[in-house]
């Protein structure tokens, strides 16, 4: 039997997938830039606090991945619990991204560290990987997310599909395949498998159901099972990303594109904002924004201004009354008459939805489309504010908080992690994670006595 090829058709120069698999597998820790590496540190910090103040919120695919059960070769996050490895991807990744509180990356409007995270640390442990090795493993999915979302700026959102989702499974894959050991063939052929996986609706938008939660914990699931799949002999599409039937010409009919390219020249993971609010990133910016309104109580009206991207997502007839909580985190209107009412938008601003006086105040919150240059999730914010006596004023930010240039994302980070939850031994073994022998007694400790279920 002939090997799939891994050159694009027609051309002897290495495919897309190609190119990932062998910066993937190549890559060593003293390849990467310091920046790029605290980065990693820093966001797996926040993912994993995230993972344990969203336990209540995942209830559904944790009680599910303890069902799957398994081999014991991974931990659900906050548990004592030990599952075979995509099991535990699938409670981890759900985890991680339950209550929409884990980072974006703006470029890619892509939440990276919730599959890379469960996938990375759930063969992490199934493999005895090194914490160093899993710090790499993770880095390459980094990249690998990251990239594969920018190369489309908010053209999977725009097809009604999640970016994260679709974007994370061939991250995830890539991930598994470095800590199997795969071969680079193998690893395309994984590449080529996760593609064929590569989904996740935004049709919650119309209902307020909360799939998205799931998101990324399918897709960590699904690519570990990719990179199995492809270590037992199943084979992929080399032409998985570029091919005309591949990621970007089945889903966005833009075939042929590069996501590949500057791999090691240019870090996302250095590109990747913390979230300092448990909502949608593309309000972030009109929140930072209404923090800074003065006279918050005396407020009669607002209207935000709202790039085109974001405002088909958070903005819209009935966004104002959202019909459940998780619907309320992709309200602009709500959260910002909330931010207006409290002073504050935390997880319990969301807990209540059926608050009147918010209702109220967020009838009278409106949008106006506004070209801003650049990408949705890097929009400025501002808001143009009228007053019950008549007066005005305009409050505005240049972008959201937490972003890469923020001078205090370090300490954001560690400062919500230990908030929801996460012991300080282990915001401590992460921030010397290459140091660690293995990460299982890193898992065991996040369980710190609070149990899912």
């Amino acid at each position: 039997m002939t090997a799939p090829s891994s050159a694009s058709p027609g051309s002897a120069a290495p495919t897309q997938a190609a190119r990932l698999a062998s910066w993937a597998l190549g890559l060593t820790l003293d390849a990467v830039p310091e920046p790029a590496v605290a980065a990693a540190r820093r966001h797996l910090i926040d993912g994993f606090g995230c993972a344990i103040a969203g336990a209540p919120h995942a209830a559904p695919a944790v009680e599910v991945a303890l069902g799957l059960g398994g081999p014991p070769q991974a931990t659900v996050i906050g548990t004592r619990h030990r599952v075979g490895a995509p099991a535990a991807a699938l409670a981890n990744g759900t985890l991680v991204h339950a209550l929409d509180f884990d980072d974006t990356h703006a470029g890619g409007l892509v939440h990276a560290t919730a599959p890379v995270l469960a996938a990375a640390f759930a063969v992490g442990e199934e493999t005895a990987a090194t914490g160093e090795e899993v710090l790499v493993a993770a880095l390459a999915g980094y990249e690998t997310i990251c990239r594969l979302g920018a190369a489309v700026p908010h053209g999977f959102h725009a097809r009604g599909l999640h970016a994260t989702s679709v974007c994370g499974v061939l991250a995830a894959a890539l991930v598994a395949a470095r800590l199997y050991g795969l071969t680079p063939p193998q690893a395309v052929d994984a590449l080529g498998i996760a593609g064929s996986q590569a989904g996740g609706l935004l049709e919650f938008l119309s209902t307020g159901a909360d799939t998205k939660r799931l998101h990324p914990g399918l897709a960590a699931h699904s690519g570990i099972l990719a990179a199995r799949l492809a270590r037992a002999g199943a084979t992929g599409p080399g032409t998985v990303l570029e091919g005309e039937h591949g990621l970007y010409g089945a889903l966005l009919g833009e075939a042929g594109l590069r996501p590949a390219a500057g791999l090691g020249e240019v870090w996302e993971v250095t590109r990747i904002t913390i979230k300092p609010y448990p909502a949608c990133q593309l309000l972030h910016a009109a929140l930072d924004a209404a923090a800074t309104v003065p006279s918050p109580q005396d407020v009669e009206s607002v209207v935000a201004e709202v790039h085109p991207d974001a405002a088909a997502i958070v903005c819209g007839p009935g966004k104002e009354r959202p019909r459940t909580p998780y619907e309320a985190k992709f309200s602009l209107a709500w959260s910002v008459a909330a931010m207006l009412l409290d002073g504050e938008v935390g997880v319990r601003t969301y807990e209540r939805v059926d608050r009147p006086e918010v209702a109220a105040l967020a009838a009278r919150i409106t949008h106006e489309v506004v070209a801003f240059p650049g990408v949705a999730a890097d929009q400025p914010g501002r808001l143009r504010v009228r007053y019950a006596d008549g007066g005005g004023a305009v409050a505005q930010v240049p972008r959201s908080s937490g972003g890469p240039g923020d001078p205090g994302i370090d300490e954001l980070a560690r400062r919500k992690a230990l908030a929801g939850g996460l012991p300080v031994a282990v915001v401590e073994r992460l921030l010397r994670l290459q140091e660690l022998p293995g990460v299982t007694t890193l898992m065991a400790g996040l369980a710190a006595g609070r149990e899912v279920r």
